[in-house]
């Protein structure tokens, strides 16, 4: 009696999973000798359709770390909200700015919790971190499921990933410069705004640099016919 209700429970999660509307989006993280360049679209989709033109998928953390996003937008402003606060309440705990790895952990430990947490809707929130502290420039991915992986040169992730790794693959060198770095980070999002019907709409870049977090590119693109 009781496998049969976890399995009842488990169809009935699987079943709502499918009918989640399907999202995507397209977000960058590439690594320079000087810095950290971000990059992401602006469209917000599901089930098909653009609901959103003008979301921002980049979202500084503190003064001197930032995260891409992408997933369920529900579930990402959430993980947001929450890492922001975390990560201040353990800069006072142990009176010093945590550093880019402790973050990343931390907010990977959320993740993995809220991903295992029984819910008829699965939490989707997939981050990037990137950012400076005392040992240089760091970047991670921050998977659904919790795990963390360090980028040592280039990331992607969201559903146009395919096309911008293709990109990143073929032009990426090692130790560019942060200039560099933006106009290849354009490139990428703009091969995944060609083909991926769930990125488009616009495209931000955002640069970590002993500067701290700089916007450098906030464009829209927009597509009207004229009678």
């Amino acid at each position: 009696m009781r496998a049969r209700k976890i399995l009842d429970k488990w169809l009935l999660m699987t079943e709502a999973k499918e009918l989640q509307p399907k999202t995507g989006t397209t977000t960058i993280c590439i690594m320079c000798r000087d810095g950290v360049v971000l990059a992401a679209d602006r469209r917000a989709s599901g089930g098909g359709m653009v609901l959103h033109k003008r979301a921002l998928k980049i979202v500084p953390i503190t003064d001197s770390i930032a995260v891409t996003t992408s997933g369920n937008v529900s579930d990402v402003q959430l993980m947001t909200k929450l890492a922001k606060a975390e990560i201040k309440l353990k800069d006072v705990q142990v009176y010093r700015p945590t550093t880019v790895r402790e973050a990343a952990n931390l907010v990977a430990g959320m993740l993995y919790s809220t991903f295992r947490r029984p819910s008829m809707i699965l939490s989707i929130a997939s981050l990037m971190m990137a950012g400076r502290d005392k040992d240089g420039f760091h970047g991670y991915e921050l998977s659904p499921d919790g795990s963390v992986m360090e980028i040592k040169d280039f990331a992607a992730d969201g559903s146009g990933m395919v096309f911008a790794l293709g990109v990143l693959e073929t032009l990426y060198k090692k130790n560019l410069s942060v200039d560099e770095g933006i106009k290849l980070a354009v490139k990428a999002v703009n091969a995944a705004l060609q083909r991926d019907t769930a990125s488009g709409n616009g495209i931000d870049v955002v640069t970590i640099t002993d500067k701290g977090i700089q916007t450098v590119i906030e464009k829209e693109l927009e597509l009207r016919l004229e009678a």
